[in-house]
Formats: C-alpha cells, structure tokens, sequence
C-alpha cells in the first residue's frame, strides 16, 4: 500500500480521530460524528498520441522526474470524467486539442511518492498538420520513434512506450489493445508500474 499523509481530525467535526476497526480495516474513525476515513487512490489520466510511426511525448518541467519524457496527462480532478482531463492536460501540456479515440488500459502501481495509484490510457488523435507547443508544466514536446526514445519519467510511461514498440508491435503503431494484459486477456499486476 502506499504511504499516505496521516490524518489526525475529522474533516466534518473536526474532533480527534481514532484508529478503530471498520470496513474490514483499520481505518481513522470520528468517535463525535462517526466519520470513517477511506484512503482512496489517486488516479491520473494520460494520452498515447502517434503521428507517421512516431509517438508524442513532453520533457517534464517540474519534478518529479524533471528534465525526462512521458505522455501527455495528469490527476483526475474530483468529479471530472477522465476522458476530460486527458483531453484538458493535452490542452494545457500541448496548446491543441486532442480526440480521444478509446480507452487502451488501466495501470495499477505507484511510481513514486505523490504520484497516482491508477494511471488510465487513452488512446488519442491531433487534427492533422497541428504542431504542439509546451506548455502548463512542460518545456517540450516532440515526436519519437520507437528506436529513439528519450529518457523517460514513469516506470508506467516505460512499461507503456515499451509495449508500443514491442517485438509484436516492431513498427511503433498501436494496432491493438496494450497494457498488463496476458495472451488469455485477464490482467495481471505488476508493482513496479
């Protein structure tokens, strides 16, 4: 489980909380109103681009990571669909807007501190002739082929960027579904994503 900042008072009644049985777990618990606290995941959305072959991907301008590649996306905001903040951190990472084709996978794992348990893939298309400009937290974006791929962030951006180049997949284009899938399509989980 990852680590998550304790939480000491109730966001209700703002009473001490205690650490108390419930729900199968031990979890901080409101002994004045009953408030029982989830630690729920954080989930970030983020988009597979290609154009000729190529994929498109933005230098991180912040860490973590700073100064290394991953796909355009982000956090899901609290009640936004994440098929909009695919298409709003494209806005605010690339400067165009992006179609969002279908949903490629779901990720599972925590690459690091503060970073999303959940990583949703998008598969996702730019109107042709658009160039993407950096923008928000980013310094560039370019194209890359599968053999010249920079350094990159995310353990699941690598995983990703490894299986759209993959040996099944040789010429870089993304002609099925991908992601912690085996040949029966049953998903398996993989902690280092």
């Amino acid at each position: 489980m990852a680590h998550q900042y304790p939480i000491n008072f109730c966001p209700v009644c703002a009473a001490r909380l205690e650490r108390r049985e419930k729900h199968g777990a031990m979890r901080p618990v409101c002994p004045s109103c009953n408030y029982v606290h989830f630690c729920d995941p954080k989930v970030a959305a983020i988009t597979l681009i290609e154009r000729n072959g190529q994929v498109l991907l933005a230098r991180r301008a912040m860490n973590p990571a700073k100064g290394r590649w991953t796909l355009p996306g982000g956090f899901v905001e609290c009640e936004e669909d994440p098929r909009e903040t695919a298409i709003r951190e494209c806005r605010e990472e690339l400067g165009l807007e992006v179609e969002i084709t279908r949903l490629m996978d779901l990720y599972y794992g925590k690459a690091h501190e503060g970073g999303a348990s959940i990583v949703i893939l998008y598969a996702g298309r730019l109107e042709e002739g658009t160039a993407p400009e950096p923008g928000d937290d980013v310094d560039a974006v370019a194209f890359f082929g599968p053999k010249e791929l920079p350094e990159l962030a995310f353990a699941s951006t690598r995983q990703i960027l490894a299986e759209w180049r993959g040996p099944s997949n040789a010429v870089g284009t993304v002609s099925g579904e991908i992601g912690l899938r085996d040949r029966g399509g049953e998903p398996k989980r993989d902690p280092t994503v």
